[in-house]
């Protein structure tokens, strides 16, 4: 597709395309460009353990999902990436009333992305966690 990828046609794209669990976090795109993505969830409920901490099972997806993004804004297009590493370290528990993940690109070459990520909550601005993944390009 060679659609240029504005904030909106991407929200539309994770929207229409991801899978429905994804979608029940309610992620909002508030940057997708150059590289980067910034992703935000909403906390509640939904997404908490014991102790109104966020499970880390949410926030892998958020990583995972928020680093799609960035490839896709490396190359501003969509692209048919596949998560081939996604590791992530936890640092803190991760309260609040916002997830955010920041994601960016650190190298792509003709077939890898590898990217970083990092997890904050709002309002706090703690980071609570780390990610890092490679995705293979499979077109």
């Amino acid at each position: 597709m060679t659609t240029r990828l504005t904030l909106a046609f991407s929200q539309q794209f994770l929207e229409e395309n991801f899978a429905p669990w994804i979608i029940d976090l309610k992620p909002q795109l508030m940057i997708c460009e150059n590289g980067t993505a910034q992703m935000d969830i909403p906390i509640s409920p939904h997404i908490q353990r014991v102790g109104g901490i966020v499970c880390g099972q949410a926030m892998g997806a958020l990583a995972d999902t928020c680093m799609v993004f960035a490839c896709f804004s490396h190359k501003d297009k969509l692209l048919p990436v596949a998560t081939t590493t996604l590791d992530t370290q936890f640092l803190r528990p991760a309260t609040g009333d916002i997830l955010r993940c920041e994601a960016k690109v650190e190298r792509a070459g003709k077939a890898i992305f590898f990217l970083s990520a990092v997890l904050i909550t709002k309002p706090n601005d703690k980071i609570v966690a780390k990610s890092t993944a490679t995705f293979y390009l499979t077109e």
